[in-house]
């Protein structure tokens, strides 16, 4: 890794100050977490699956395999080449370097963008249970009362409304393909244009719903494997599902994937995201709302994304090419990323939000 400075002007005082940011020029993933290549003979038992495998010299395939899915998964260990304490050197805690950051960020107009599952509620095992805390949610209200905020989250855009239940956020729900601006809003935050809706993979919606029930009937055999109808993409969980059968899972969702070119499969925290290949993704969800906003050409904005999923790296790597804006990855362990900061876990980023109303009020 290597350090790159980023400077931010302070429009008030002509001042500059220079935040130093680590910027990988690296891939954000290795080699090793590429989509494995596995024979696709259609379902059998998991010891035939292996034994398939071995014959044909598949060996090193299903090792990839299962490597991949256990980088996607932020439960599993810091990998060897990265040390905790030269990590969080090239990726500072934003709650440590708070004062620098907003000291730099004066006479910019911030924008608050949010992930929801490891951001603002917990990781747990049902994705039906992710609730976020009463604190929390009073902390994400007060932040948009001075800020104009928005929930970026792989989940349908009225399933993360219903977890968070503020009507003045907007919403960009599978993974950015379904966008609504707030119904209603603070005055403040009233800069470009709030009646915001885009959907650009509209017209996938039949086949999204048709490959939702074929994944239904593939996959019920499997102990623990959950599917989740996202509207615009499909969620495949595999947090309960038993690590000696994650290929025989793999196996299932590509088989039935292979059949529809339009959509693509990648991975994330213990999930298999399918989705329509067109090029949208959390990235593209910011470039537009920002657009929305009216701060699409402004050098007076300050994006501030905070996510812990790999899908949020594309909203990540919108900042790093902007080369304006705070990407702030929540994880405990050391990763790649193309986040400048970093945060453990879900009560950080509420006391990072609490701190950040506090600057405003007080400014």
């Amino acid at each position: 890794m290597t350090n790159q400075n980023v400077v931010i002007s302070d429009a008030k005082s002509g001042l500059t100050m220079a935040i130093a940011v680590a910027m990988s020029e690296s891939n954000i993933y290795s080699a090793a977490m590429s989509k494995p290549l596995v024979a696709a003979n259609g379902y059998f038992s998991r010891k035939k699956f292996i034994k398939k495998l071995e014959t044909n010299g598949g060996g090193a395939r299903i090792n990839a395999f299962i490597d991949s899915m256990r980088a996607s998964s932020p439960t599993s260990r810091a990998s060897e080449t990265e040390d905790q304490k030269s990590w969080i050197i090239h990726h500072p805690s934003a709650l440590s370097v708070f004062e620098d950051i907003m000291n730099a960020s004066k006479g910019k107009e911030i924008v608050v963008f949010l992930d929801y599952d490891g951001t603002l509620s917990p990781i747990v095992e049902d994705p039906e249970l992710a609730f976020m805390t009463n604190e929390m949610r009073a902390a994400v209200r007060d932040v948009a009362k001075f800020f104009p905020t928005a929930i970026v989250s792989g989940r349908c855009r009225a399933k993360v409304y219903n977890f968070v239940k503020l009507s003045e956020l907007y919403y960009a729900g599978s993974h950015g393909m379904d966008i609504q601006g707030p119904t209603k809003g603070h005055k403040k935050q009233r800069k470009g244009n709030q009646s915001v809706f885009c959907q650009p993979a509209r017209e996938f919606l039949p086949m999204i719903d048709e490959v939702h029930k074929i994944l239904l009937e593939k996959i019920k055999f499997i102990p623990g494997a959950k599917v989740e109808n996202n509207k615009f993409c499909l969620s495949v969980h595999f947090r309960c599902v038993d690590e000696k059968i994650w290929s025989e899972l793999w196996e299932q969702v590509r088989e039935v994937i292979k059949d529809y070119p339009k959509l693509r499969l990648s991975q994330g925290r213990k999930v298999l995201e399918i989705r329509p290949a067109i090029k949208w993704d959390k990235g593209n969800a910011l470039e537009f709302l920002l657009e929305s906003l009216g701060y699409d050409k402004s050098n007076n904005v300050l994006p501030v994304y905070i996510g812990d999923d790999r899908t949020d790296e594309d909203a990540f790597k919108v900042l790093r090419k902007r080369g304006q804006g705070l990407g702030i990855l929540v994880s405990k362990n050391p990763k790649e990323t193309n986040a400048s900061y970093s945060l453990q876990e879900p009560s950080e980023v509420m006391y990072f939000l609490k701190r950040l109303v506090e600057w405003k009020k007080s400014s």
